[in-house]
């Protein structure tokens, strides 16, 4: 108790400086649980407030963030035939991808919190905590070489409009990091499609291309050098290099161009190009179990969503009129971002179905509709993110219809 009434003896005023409030009140409750209980009557306590929520599905990105900024450097150096295997140069991948991954982190939460902070202190009340979530998602399903200026604009696209016009954490319609990803995608498409954007550090990846080092790269050559290690050399792109998706070769030519270039066990373990915190499926699935063991997220919609997917790949495998149609659907789940959207983006309580019967009809139509666009719609192939924002417009629809057949069952018994 005494380090708790010292932290609590420098805390501003509300009214005369509502700003420092509000960044006060936000890491004050965040290094400690409410003591704040219901008055009168019987309640319950509980130590899981809303923003150690938030930070157990932080943690569980965690692994997702530490094979996406290996992989951002792998992906680099593999461009140039360079340390091919993927633990070779284990120190110059790891030093690339932090030095791509930190200024998308950075700045995602600075301008997103600070966005945040600036409502809360207009309003009087403590800082949301919705935003946890949301700046640790914004990095793991952007390109790395995405430009910082078009971040920013995306960042402040989804907070300003799709939440704090809303009402704020918990009150959105749409998921919130989906919806920055949605911005570039229609605004900027460039910068989120083709084979150029998901190898990083080339203007163009065609052969010959060199990378562009700066500053950064050279800090790190100091140490090193200093340390009798291998440093950042000049190079170019190898002859018969690509950096198309999975996806992309799959729309091209079928699961036999995929397979031409990456084998299924690359694409299982995620050595691929891609989204940063996409591509590993054991490490998603690692952080998918343990939201379901903490509680935190429903393995209903999971569930129905794998369901979704598995059986709309059948009908388009029984279909067959398109290369696309041709990949097995076991072999969807190993190419692109399903896992990761299984797990992160169809879950968020706030956008998802609320009732159990609810929450199996939208993880299942996700899954469907998800498919159906990821191999029917030639200008993107992929479809979780506007499967999962589609079905957050129809998520109060879906349980107002369950609650209706409730209540009009209740009736006919009584």
């Amino acid at each position: 108790m005494g380090l708790l009434e010292k932290i609590r003896k420098i805390e501003p005023d509300k009214k005369k400086k509502p700003f420092l409030h509000t960044g006060f009140d936000a890491f004050f409750t965040f290094l400690f649980t409410p003591n704040t209980v219901s008055k009168g009557g019987v309640h319950i306590k509980d130590g899981m407030d809303l923003k150690r929520t938030m930070v157990h599905v932080v943690l569980a990105m965690q692994l997702c963030y530490v094979f996406g900024t290996y992989n951002i450097g792998h992906q680099h150096f593999s461009a140039m035939g360079q340390y091919l295997g993927f633990l070779e140069g284990f120190h110059l991948k790891l030093a690339y991808g932090l030095i791509k991954l930190l200024p998308i982190f950075i700045v995602a939460h600075v301008v997103g919190l600070g966005i945040e902070f600036w409502y809360a202190a207009k309003k009087g009340h403590s800082v949301e905590e919705g935003f946890l979530v949301t700046g640790a998602l914004i990095p793991l399903i952007m390109p790395p070489d995405l430009p910082i200026w078009i971040l920013v604009l995306s960042v402040a696209f989804a907070v300003i409009l799709v939440k704090e016009a809303f009402g704020g954490t918990g009150m959105n319609i749409w998921n919130v990091a989906l919806m920055a990803r949605l911005f570039v995608f229609f605004a900027y498409p460039t910068t989120i499609s083709g084979d150029d954007v998901w190898i990083s550090g080339f203007e163009h990846i065609r052969e010959g291309f060199g990378p562009n080092y700066g500053w950064a790269h050279g800090m790190f050559n100091g140490l090193f050098g200093w340390m009798g290690l291998d440093t950042f050399t000049e190079g170019a792109i190898v002859n018969g290099y690509t950096g198309a998706t999975p996806l992309a070769l799959a729309y091209q030519g079928g699961w036999e161009a995929v397979t031409q270039v990456y084998s299924p066990s690359a694409m299982w373990w995620g050595t691929i190009p891609g989204s940063i915190g996409e591509t590993s499926k054991p490490f998603i699935i690692i952080g998918a179990l343990f939201l379901l063991v903490t509680g935190i997220a429903s393995w209903r919609i999971m569930l129905s969503m794998l369901v979704g997917a598995a059986f709309m790949g059948m009908i388009l495998n029984a279909w067959d009129a398109t290369p696309f149609m041709n990949v097995p659907w076991y072999y969807q789940f190993y190419m692109g971002s399903f896992f990761f959207a299984m797990a992160f983006m169809a879950t968020d309580p706030v956008t998802a179905a609320s009732t159990n019967t609810g929450k199996i009809a939208y993880g299942f139509l996700i899954g469907f509709v998800g498919m159906i666009v990821r191999v029917l719609n030639p200008a993107y192939p992929e479809g979780w993110m506007l499967a999962i924002i589609f079905m957050n417009t129809f998520a109060p629809l879906l349980d107002r219809l369950v609650l209706n057949s409730h209540i009009s069952k209740r009736l006919a018994r009584a």
